[in-house]
């Protein structure tokens, strides 16, 4: 399986993706975040599903690109010629795939800032092709495993929350899924874009977090035991087990 996240704050975006590969016993390493110049400008594209169906479309938009296009001035002209090639990988490869009892599943995060971009531009694209964009009102999105991150984000992540907290929750959000899942590990890929030519990219081993992973699990292990209980005192008021059976019985 696998997680993508990426973020969409006023001061820029934060992508992060997991790079485990789980295939029967196998366990590999690869990167499921791609940087792409374009114009010379920069962009990047993560993707969950099929590798065979990521890898093919890819293929297909890199030649677009290169030989029957003008250099793309805004994202979502990037967005839409994926959402074709992608389309046509679907009607080339659907059948196929139906009959070795896979599904046709590619989902995509693409983000960055091109020309005609007056801002940083995140895009959703679904496996049919079509594609929303990242808003003020719904600033992250997820693919692959996307339960165990939802919490921590839709609690505390809002579109003017700094890059440098946007980065702190995307980890967070990993660290949740990797603690619930065996599909889902270190290394991580991030990507901190703040503007056209203000584009960082960083792998981070699992020696390098695990400081920080520990300091997160005491921190919520001291919160837990500072929790206000006086609200539930009623719970814990009987003298005896006695008084609380016949509660529960009455």
């Amino acid at each position: 399986m696998t997680f993508c996240l990426g973020i969409r704050v006023r001061n820029g975006l934060v992508a992060l993706a997991d790079t485990k590969i789980v295939k029967g016993e196998e366990k590999l390493t690869k990167s499921k975040i791609s940087l792409t110049h374009s114009g010379g400008r920069q962009w990047w594209l993560m993707t969950s599903g099929l590798r065979s169906v990521r890898d093919k479309t890819v293929t297909y938009l890199e030649q677009k690109l290169q030989y029957d296009h003008a250099p793309a001035q805004n994202l979502f002209a990037i967005a839409n010629l994926f959402g074709e090639q992608l389309r046509k990988v679907r009607l080339e490869d659907e059948t196929a795939l139906q009959s070795g009892n896979l599904q046709f599943n590619l989902h995509a995060i693409i983000g960055g800032q091109l020309e005609h971009d007056a801002a940083p531009k995140m895009y959703y694209i679904y496996p049919e092709g079509n594609w929303i964009e990242c808003n003020e009102d719904s600033p992250y999105f997820i693919i692959g495993r996307t339960h165990y991150a939802k919490p921590i984000l839709d609690r505390l992540l809002r579109f003017d929350t700094d890059t440098k907290q946007a980065a702190a929750l995307a980890f967070l959000g990993f660290d949740a899924t990797r603690a619930c899942v065996t599909d889902v590990g270190y290394p991580i890929d991030m990507i901190l874009h703040q503007s056209h030519n203000n584009v960082i990219y960083q792998r981070f081993e699992a020696t390098d977090l695990i400081q920080v992973s520990q300091w997160w699990n005491q921190t919520l292990r001291n919160a837990l035991q500072q929790f206000p209980m006086d609200c539930f005192q009623s719970l814990f008021s009987y003298p005896n087990d006695e008084s609380l059976g016949s509660s529960q019985s009455s």
